[in-house]
């Protein structure tokens, strides 16, 4: 089965202290479902995963598996440590319902590429589930070549790459091909891809189907989400989806640190473009 879709990078709700809104993820696991989301990605950047303990990732897998529905479960298990990554990658593969699992390049040691090459193929061997390897320059200064990620398709269960950069975007065999910005997902999807690991789509999720079903329009609509998928990414995208949703009535909390709430004028930009989105009321 090709891994795609609309795949929404789900933010992960918090109560008033700051721990782990059980209720609140599994209402707006919902909610993705019904607003054009065929899956979605827990514990990943835009869940805070880096400030979850591996007992708060395991339970939300395990929650997005039981409640999640038809959903796509992928499981944020990537860490800069192998070891780590393994474990998590481990014991996420045994939660039934969780469909595969995403890993990010090791960030901040600045491996050579064999040894990126040898941290996918650890993880491959702890993992009964397909693993898409996170492409992302942008955070891990390292960037994985095309030629290298031909490399990694000859990885047992690397099945995917969530592609976050802006130049050289290329579908490579065995490799199920995801945008991981929204802006690029149309140019993803004219290149051979099966879809995209999204930030918007809680607010955007049919566009962004249309834009993977619909090649003589998916340019057109592109263009019609850049105000959205620009005003959201006026500062960090945890920060500011968390305001949009909870400007829309989902209640998911607030962001741990070193993450902070968005400011007044961030909030206005983000409500500016949902009031002409018509997705609340102008106040």
């Amino acid at each position: 089965m090709a891994i795609g879709g609309v795949l929404t990078a789900m933010v992960t709700p918090f109560d008033v202290d700051g721990q782990v809104d059980e209720e609140a993820f599994v209402r707006l696991l919902g909610f993705l479902a019904e607003n054009g989301s065929d899956g979605v990605v827990v514990a990943g950047t835009t869940g805070e995963g880096a400030t979850l303990s591996d007992e708060e990732k395991l339970r939300l897998f395990q929650l997005a598996a039981d409640e999640g529905g038809e959903l796509i479960v992928v499981a944020g298990t990537g860490s800069n440590d192998t070891a780590h990554s393994v474990h998590l990658s481990e014991q996420a593969s045994q939660i039934d319902g969780v469909d595969a699992v995403l890993a990010v390049t090791p960030y901040y040691n600045k491996p050579p590429l064999r040894g990126v090459y040898a941290h996918f193929e650890a993880i491959s061997r702890a993992s009964s589930k397909p693993i898409i390897a996170y492409n992302i320059p942008s955070r891990t200064v390292i960037d994985l070549p095309n030629e290298f990620l031909r490399e990694l398709a000859g990885i047992e269960k690397v099945a995917a790459v969530k592609q976050s950069r802006y130049t050289d975007i290329e579908a490579i065999e065995g490799l199920d091909l995801l945008a991981g910005n929204d802006d690029t997902l149309a140019e993803v999807m004219d290149a051979g891809g099966t879809g995209g690991i999204l930030t918007c789509s809680p607010f955007a999720g049919k566009e962004m189907r249309r834009i993977v079903d619909e090649p003589d329009t998916r340019a057109t609509i592109q263009a019609e989400l850049k105000e959205l998928i620009d005003a959201f990414t006026i500062t960090q995208l945890s920060m500011t989806v968390k305001a949009g949703l909870k400007l829309i009535g989902q209640e998911v909390g607030g962001v741990r640190l070193p993450l902070v709430e968005c400011n007044d004028d961030e909030v206005a930009v983000l409500r500016g473009v949902l009031e002409r989105r018509g997705l609340l009321s102008a106040v």
